[in-house]
């Protein structure tokens, strides 16, 4: 393609609809096709001649090379979900494939990469991502989706919410939307870990204490209330407080006054409270551990979360999207996770949640050192030792009804499924046709 008239080669590349270029043995381009000047937004006249890191300045040119690694192991390549940088500066997601070329002695006297624009699926991604996402938290759970459906309503209200849920569940993010909803989102969310503390700091990390309160109290400091004040304070693992300390939270609560430690006289608050447990309340209160008449006061509005191992059709969404946030915050390009290492996290009942499946996935990406995360990858312990469904047929079996769950679920959009999984559609398409699933 460097001058003159063009060749059958050059008419046939040009008639690909994926973008396709050539190189040397010296890494310079030698061939650009016209579906590769449209994706790319390159002229071809300023793409032919130079070396392709200088033009593409791709996610793996650094390291990780694709067509790198073809002439060394040379054999053809694919990897899913690299970026390039066109001339606007706007990054491109694309999946490549590269192979050798050789001459009529079987030489190697080049490479070839073909690459194709996954903006359009990325962008449905995102699209489908949006529709299960709500204020930072993700479900298609239809318990989940409930919540996301009255938080609007118990935001509008600033009478004291519960919530409950095992450690990990998400309790501290349904608090935040519930804030960032409210009409208080202006002023401040203010956070009390009430396990985290001894009962006379949690008390003085609650209201606050005025100089001369204690030995080292040298000057006034506000407490958790006095610092949310217009605002929401969220107090998390609220069954430790103390009986003396569940009095004088009940008495807040009742009268929106506190008195800081040494104070003389009360102040006035305005603050919405939400809390949140992750132990049977009702059985604590029946066991006389949690004052009933305060059990009765915070819950008003009620939000109960579900466990993980509840809504299993979270967890692939779940691993996605931390697989992205981890995998960009690493600067890795990893595509995802070999059959073995999915199996186990589908298949692991996470007594930590959401918290240790996110803990899992920092895990796996931090070691991982290939295009996808394998079984050595995951951290040692409950995960690795989870027992898979017996046999290749019952993880067929899984996969199929997953597959099939999401055709239904898009009307047998296979564009929109094969989005949804991750994958391109004609992969769909092999899959389907592996698995004998008819649509």
């Amino acid at each position: 393609m460097l001058g003159g008239p063009p060749t059958v080669r050059d008419t046939i590349l040009d008639s690909i609809t994926e973008g396709v270029f050539t190189i040397d043995n010296e890494w310079r381009i030698t061939s650009f096709n016209r579906a590769a000047e449209k994706i790319t937004r390159i002229k071809r006249d300023a793409a032919i001649g130079q070396r392709c890191c200088d033009v593409f300045h791709a996610s793996i040119c650094e390291s990780g090379c694709a067509m790198r690694r073809t002439f060394e192991t040379q054999r053809s390549h694919e990897r899913k979900h690299i970026y390039i940088v066109d001339s606007s500066g706007r990054r491109i997601p694309l999946s490549i494939t590269t192979s050798l070329l050789r001459d009529s002695e079987s030489r190697i006297i080049g490479g070839v990469e073909t690459f194709r624009d996954l903006s359009a699926e990325e962008e449905l991604r995102r699209e489908l991502h949006q529709q299960v996402s709500y204020h930072e938290m993700i479900s298609k759970n239809p318990r989940m989706q409930g919540i996301f459906a009255t938080l609007p309503t118990i935001a509008k209200s600033d009478s004291t919410a519960l919530i409950e849920g095992e450690s990990g569940t998400g309790k501290e993010l349904v608090a935040r939307a519930i804030h960032e909803l409210s009409h208080r989102r202006q002023k401040p969310l203010i956070i009390l870990n009430c396990g985290a503390l001894p009962d006379p700091l949690l008390e003085s990390e609650l209201f606050g204490y005025q100089s001369g309160a204690f030995t080292d109290a040298r000057r006034d400091k506000p407490g958790r209330v006095g610092l949310a004040e217009g605002g929401t304070l969220f107090l998390d693992e609220i069954v430790e407080f103390s009986p003396a300390l569940q009095v004088k939270l009940l008495r807040f609560l009742q009268e929106r006054t506190y008195e800081p430690l040494g104070a003389t006289k009360s102040f006035s608050a305005n603050v919405r409270v939400i809390a949140a447990h992750n132990r049977n309340l009702e059985q604590l209160v029946h066991e006389g551990r949690f004052r009933e008449d305060l059990y009765y006061r915070i819950n008003v509005l009620r939000i109960s979360l579900p466990p993980l191992r509840e809504r299993r059709e979270d967890i692939p969404l779940l691993i996605d999207h931390f697989l992205t946030h981890f995998s960009g915050l690493q600067d890795k390009t990893i595509t995802g996770f070999s059959p073995e290492a999915l199996s186990r996290l589908l298949s692991y009942d996470y007594p930590g949640n959401v918290r240790e499946l996110q803990n899992i996935i920092e895990h796996a990406v931090v070691l991982c050192n290939s295009p996808e995360i394998t079984l050595r990858d995951l951290p040692s312990g409950p995960v690795q030792d989870t027992q898979l469904p017996s046999g290749l047929a019952s993880l067929r079996s899984m996969e199929r009804s997953q597959i099939i769950q999401l055709l239904n679920k898009h009307h047998g959009n296979r564009t929109r499924a094969a989005a949804e999984l991750g994958m391109h559609p004609t992969t769909l398409w092999r899959r389907m046709k592996r698995l004998q699933i008819n649509y």
